[in-house]
């Protein structure tokens, strides 16, 4: 059975078995803690029917979709969180490069920053990191594990992210198809900043620059929201 915490939208799976046939239940969240309520008719929720003999298949999902579908319906599984212990006030970052040069820069960047930093080696583990874990910024490569840029996976897996979830993430997009803070690529690819290779030395100084206006920027936003009562 695929569950979704109502609370920070993370998202496991539960063998069937262990599910108590129309009836409610309660378990707590592996990611966040809180309680999650399961009602009964969806415990008792059967299997989706085949569909008719003759009627016409459902278009088949691409490999992008099958590895997000794929990892959002595993179990809880410990060994997919990215640190066993965070201090109150940890700050964390997922680096998704896969070019040496380029990965050992922006680790460093990062340390100099004050960030703890995880480097997945493919986009699977990415994910899986990301399913327990919300980062504070993600360093990621257009190019990473993926032979186009439009099918990158960890892209993929941020735009289908509750939107009050996705604000917590700065997202630095490394893509040799844009200029450096390039404002309209970064909208149009739904992330905070682009980074061109070219700007790998200065990376601290873009992203202090970056994460600086993004912090201000959003302090405005939310007392905006305060003042008209959406937050």
């Amino acid at each position: 059975m695929n569950i979704t915490c109502q609370h920070c939208q993370g998202q496991f799976r539960i063998p069937d078995e262990k599910v108590p046939k129309g009836q409610s239940f309660s378990l707590g969240c592996p990611k966040c803690k809180k309680k999650i309520t399961v009602n009964a008719e969806q415990s008792g929720s059967a299997a989706p029917a085949a569909p008719p003999k003759g009627a016409q298949a459902p278009p088949q999902k691409g490999k992008t979709s099958k590895l997000m579908d794929e990892i959002s319906s595993r179990g809880y599984d410990a060994d997919d969180k990215p640190f066993d212990f965070l201090e109150e006030g940890a700050r964390t970052a997922l680096l998704c490069e896969l070019d040496p040069v380029y990965k050992a820069k922006i680790k460093d960047a990062l340390n100099s920053l004050g960030y703890l930093v995880t480097e997945p080696g493919a986009a699977r583990e990415a994910l899986k990191q990301m399913r327990f874990h919300v980062f504070d910024i993600i360093v990621l490569n257009e190019m990473f594990d993926t032979d186009e840029p439009e099918n990158n996976h960890v892209l993929k897996f941020l735009s289908r992210m509750v939107i009050s979830t996705r604000r917590k993430i700065f997202v630095a997009l490394v893509s040799n198809n844009h200029r450096t803070m390039d404002n309209m690529a970064a909208f149009a690819k739904s992330v905070n900043i682009t980074v061109n290779p070219s700007g790998i030395d200065d990376i601290d100084k873009i992203l202090t620059r970056a994460i600086a206006e993004n912090t201000l920027f959003y302090k405005i936003f939310m007392q905006a929201m305060e003042e008209a009562g959406r937050v």
